[in-house]
């Protein structure tokens, strides 16, 4: 993780979370993350993997300069990258394992804008599967933010963040493998790496 909003909220849930493998919706104190709610929302995890979004930042609002609550998370992705959060997104909940990416987007007419993505499982009334605690951080606030429309988000890279290592590099610039058959879920693959 590089940059401080997504730091910060993985060592606030990490915090909280303790011995178990993820902490509950109802732990999370937005004054205790003031500092960087902007950045901040929260998925719900539904049947139709459209995955909505429940909670969600100014920053994030800004970036498509409208509010992004109820929205599904998916869409704000380009069509060649959808399947490879989906799958992310599966790996955070079915694995309760917290996930970080790097991202691009750009507003037409500006410089191409990266961020970083942290995504970490929330159980939900005792629920593992039921929502996720994530960052959307820029690595720099654009001249552009809230006058000009982002466009899709672009997957860089993605990892794991096991116990072992925080930096274990499982998946770089490389798609999730598609799902074979009508209905199945999107699964994460790894598809070159090894520890960093």
């Amino acid at each position: 993780m590089r940059q401080h909003v997504t730091k910060e909220l993985y060592s606030y849930w990490n915090g909280l979370k303790g011995a178990r493998s993820a902490p509950d919706r109802s732990d999370i104190d937005p004054a205790a993350i003031r500092q960087i709610l902007a950045d901040t929302f929260i998925i719900e995890v539904d049947h139709a993997f459209d995955f909505p979004i429940r909670l969600s930042g100014s920053r994030l609002d800004a970036l498509w300069m409208t509010e992004q609550k109820g929205a599904s998370f998916i869409d704000l992705w380009r069509g060649d990258d959808r399947r490879s959060i989906a799958a992310a997104l599966l790996t955070v909940i079915d694995g309760v394992t917290p996930i970080v990416a790097g991202v691009r987007t750009h507003a037409p007419g500006f410089a191409p804008l990266e961020l970083e993505l942290l995504l970490l499982p929330l159980r939900h009334f005792g629920k593992t599967h039921s929502r996720v605690l994530g960052a959307l951080a820029p690595n720099h606030q654009p001249d552009w933010l809230g006058q000009r429309c982002a466009g899709p988000l672009e997957l860089l890279s993605l990892r794991v963040i096991g116990p072992e290592s925080h930096n274990a590099n499982l998946c770089k610039h490389a798609p999730f493998e598609a799902a074979r058959a009508a209905g199945e879920r999107p699964r994460l693959v790894v598809l070159e790496g090894g520890k960093s």
